[in-house]
């Protein structure tokens, strides 16, 4: 188990740091920065992928878009399967990217292997409603 021996730097400070040791190697510079770890057998490893993460987002460089998980530490694939019961779930993560709101109602077209969904107007649907209940 690795434990982490002192705080990184981050920010304005990193990017600082770096600028003053621009004349060592990276793994140096990474070191001296904070990004490593000290093994069980006191043996330091350099950690140049935080590192390197660390510098761009310092530089206001995002690497994963922001909003994507849903909370629960799940990441959207854009892919789905068929569950046991048949039913295939969308997820929320999908839904509130599209603005969707619970009620909402889609229209499905089926082709040759793919389905579409088409967003009812939810104009039409109360029209369509407003008819049925007078019949």
């Amino acid at each position: 188990m690795t434990e982490t021996a002192t705080a990184p730097l981050t920010g304005r400070q990193l990017l600082q740091k770096v600028k003053e040791l621009s004349h060592l190697p990276r793994r140096e510079t990474a070191k001296r920065c904070g990004y490593y770890t000290l093994t069980k057998n006191s043996q330091m490893r350099v950690n140049l992928t935080d590192f390197y993460d660390a510098v761009l987002a310092a530089k206001g460089v995002p690497l994963e878009p922001e909003g994507t998980k849903d909370g629960r530490g799940r990441e959207p694939t854009y892919r789905v399967s068929v569950h046991q019961n048949g039913q295939i779930v969308i997820g929320a993560t999908y839904t509130q990217a599209m603005g969707l709101k619970p009620g909402d109602q889609f229209e499905i077209k089926l082709g040759y292997k793919h389905i579409h969904l088409i967003q009812v107007d939810a104009d039409k649907v109360t029209i369509a409603e407003d008819e049925a209940s007078e019949e």
